[in-house]
C-alpha cells in the first residue's frame, strides 16, 4: 500500500486544506493519505483554536485516512525542526511514497535546488550566513541574503514565502532520513498564509481567526467546510494562554530562559524586561519584536517556556526513538490503516497501555506532550476529553 503524507496544524481546517487533500490523492495515486498534525501548539507559537481531537475528526472528515500527533517539541520549533520531526514520524512508516504540501511555487526543480544550496554541507552559504547573522538580521532575513550573495538570487527570491521555505525543509529532512519519497508541491489557492483578509472562499488560516474573533460568522462559513464551522462556535480565545505564557516569562530565570530554542545573544534579557512592565501579550510581543528578534520567534520561545521545552531536548528528540500518538482513523478503513501504521519503525499509541513500548526518550518527550495538553485544557477551560484514538465515520459528519 502507497501512502502519501501531509504535514499540517489545520488551526482551524479550511476550504484550502480539502483543495490540498484532493490534490494529494490525485497527484500521489496513493492508497491512503496519512496526516501528521500539530496537537495542542502551533508553530507559530500560539495555543491552537480547537482541540486536537476535534482537528484530527476534520482532516479525516475531508478524507484523510489517519491523523498521527506531531510531538509538541516539533509543532513549537522553527522551521527547520518542525519539519524534520513530522517527516521523521512519516519515515518510519514501511509504506511511505509522497509527501504532498502546500507553497506559493510548486516547482520540484526550484526545491531541489534550494534543499541542495541550503544544506549543511554546503560550507560557502554557512560561511555567508555567519556573516550576515553577525550583522544582526533575523536568521530568515540573513539566510536570504546569504543566498543571493552566492549568485543565487533566483534561489533566494524563492525562499522569501513561508510555505516555500518549508517545502524546502522538508525535502532536506527527506535526504537527511534516507527517504525516497517523492515531493508533490501543489500550488496554494486564495490568499497569502499570512494574510489577515478575508476572501471570498479560500481565506488563509490567519484571516480565519481573525473572523472568528470578530464574530464575523458569515465570513467563516464561506471558507471552510460546514461541519468545521459547527465546531467553530465554540473556538478557543488565547486570552488565558497569553497570561500563561507572560507569566511564564517572568518566572523563568534567565539562565533558564537561554536554554530554550532560539533565545540567544542576550534575547532572554531583553524578555525579562518588557515582561515586568508589560500585562498585555500583544503588547509584550510587539515591545521585544525587532528586525533581528521576529515576532513568530518571541511567541514560540515563551510557549516554550510555559512548556518547559529546552533546546536540549529538542536536539536530542530528532536523534532519538520516537511513537505515533493516532488521534483519529476513518472508521471505514480501520482494518486496513491500522495494521500499516503498526508497522512503523516507531510504536504506536492507541490507547493508555500502549505507553509501556516508549523507551525513556520517547517517554520523555511524551511527557512534554501530557504537559501541553493539561496546559491547553486549562487555559480553554474545557473537561479534558479521553485521550484515546477516535474512529471517525465521515458520512455521520
Amino acid at each position: 500500500m502507497r501512502i502519501c503524507g501531509i504535514i499540517c496544524e489545520y488551526n482551524p481546517f479550511h476550504n484550502g486544506h480539502a483543495y490540498l487533500l484532493e490534490q494529494a490523492k490525485s497527484l500521489s495515486g496513493c492508497d491512503a493519505l496519512v496526516c501528521i498534525m500539530s496537537g495542542p501548539f502551533t508553530q507559530r507559537g500560539d495555543i491552537a483554536i480547537l482541540d486536537k481531537y476535534t482537528r484530527a475528526k476534520h482532516a479525516v472528515a475531508a478524507g484523510a485516512d489517519a491523523v498521527i500527533e506531531l510531538p509538541a517539541v516539533f509543532s513549537t520549533a522553527p522551521a527547520e525542526l518542525f519539519a524534520k520531526g513530522a517527516v521523521k514520524l512519516l519515515c518510519s512508516l514501511p509504506d511511505f511514497s509522497a509527501l504532498a504540501f502546500g507553497c506559493e511555487n510548486p516547482d520540484k526543480q526550484s526545491i531541489l535546488d534550494a534543499a541542495s544550496l541550503t544544506s549543511a554541507e554546503n560550507h560557502g552559504f554557512k560561511n555567508s550566513l555567519r556573516y550576515y547573522l553577525k550583522k544582526g538580521v533575523s536568521f530568515t532575513r540573513a539566510k536570504t541574503q546569504a543566498i543571493a550573495s552566492t549568485g543565487n538570487p533566483k534561489t533566494a527570491q524563492f525562499l522569501s514565502s513561508p510555505n516555500n521555505i518549508l517545502s524546502v525543509e522538508y525535502q532536506k529532512a527527506l535526504l537527511l532520513f534516507g527517504s525516497s519519497a517523492e515531493i508533490l508541491p501543489v500550488q496554494r489557492t486564495g490568499s497569502d498564509h499570512s494574510s489577515d483578509k478575508i476572501a471570498k472562499n479560500f481565506s488563509s488560516a490567519t484571516a480565519i481567526r481573525c473572523a472568528i474573533r470578530e464574530k464575523n460568522w458569515r465570513a467563516v462559513k464561506k471558507n471552510v467546510p460546514a461541519f468545521v464551522a459547527r465546531d467553530l462556535i465554540d473556538a478557543i480565545s488565547p486570552d488565558t494562554f497569553h497570561k500563561i505564557a507572560l507569566f511564564s516569562a517572568i518566572k523563568t530565570s534567565s539562565d533558564q530562559m537561554k536554554k530554550i530554542m532560539d533565545c540567544s545573544e542576550g534575547l532572554e534579557n531583553r524578555i525579562k524586561a518588557f515582561a515586568k512592565n508589560t500585562h498585555d501579550y500583544d503588547d509584550f510581543i510587539a515591545k521585544v519584536t525587532t528586525k533581528r528578534y521576529i515576532s513568530s520567534r518571541i511567541r514560540r520561545i515563551l510557549t516554550a517556556a510555559a512548556l518547559d521545552i529546552t533546546e536540549d531536548i529538542v536536539r536530542k528528540t530528532v536523534r532519538s526513538n520516537l511513537y505515533l500518538k493516532i488521534l483519529a482513523v476513518n472508521k471505514r478503513r480501520a482494518d486496513e490503516i491500522l495494521p500499516i501504521l503498526k508497522r512503523s519503525s516507531f510504536p504506536c499509541i492507541t490507547r493508555r497501555s500502549d505507553l509501556a513500548l516508549l523507551s525513556k526518550q520517547a517517554d520523555e518527550i511524551y511527557a512534554v506532550d501530557t504537559r501541553a495538553s493539561d496546559i491547553f485544557n486549562l487555559a480553554a477551560d474545557i473537561v479534558p476529553p479521553e485521550a484515546q484514538m477516535r474512529f471517525i465515520d465521515p458520512n455521520f459528519l
